[in-house]
């Protein structure tokens, strides 16, 4: 049976780039999460009245990779005490967050948080909840840096090949 995690983590294209790399992830989409506003554009979003959050819904076989795989490649590629600002991006749509639909997922995600939280001194900004909502981004954001190579992106280049090696699929 698949599953589904949703991660803000700053700017969605190079998020969405790095869970597209992991074995066992089997859909990773670029939208907008927690919006106030119905199916908010871009634009909408970019005024900071929606209250979205630019987030990647993925979808992943939990035979191959588990929800703690996931989490621990999501730390490497945000910074998780800052508030509203990953690399260059800033504002409250590049907040940090980890977003749950399915119930049995809230315990591990509350103890992965606040295990990061006792290790930080309790400055962890990233957000945590049952989403809310979500609206996939609008075309030109899915699979950003697969047609754009060069295009901005503020995780580190090199978790790209530690993606892949993250889940390996296990023998049953």
């Amino acid at each position: 049976m698949m599953k589904t995690i949703y991660l803000a983590g700053g700017c969605f294209w190079g998020i969405q780039h790095l869970f597209s790399l992991v074995p066992g992830v089997t859909q990773s989409i670029a939208g907008y999460a927690n919006s106030n506003t119905p199916s908010p554009t871009y634009k909408e979003v970019c005024t900071g009245n929606t209250n979205a959050a630019e987030t990647v819904k993925v979808d992943y076989d939990p035979d191959c990779v588990t929800l703690q795989e996931l989490l621990d490649l999501y730390l490497q590629a945000v910074d998780p005490t800052s508030l509203n600002r990953q690399g260059g991006d800033h504002g409250t749509q590049y907040r940090t967050g980890i977003y749950y639909t399915d119930p049995a997922d809230k315990p591990a995600v509350d103890k992965f948080l606040d295990d990061l939280n006792d290790r930080l001194g309790g400055r962890l900004a990233i957000e945590r909840g049952e989403l809310q909502n979500f609206y996939p981004a609008e075309e030109y954001h899915q699979d950003y840096l697969d047609k754009n190579p060069q295009g901005y992106c503020h995780v580190n280049p090199g978790l790209f090949k530690v993606a892949r090696t993250v889940g390996k699929p296990r023998v049953k």
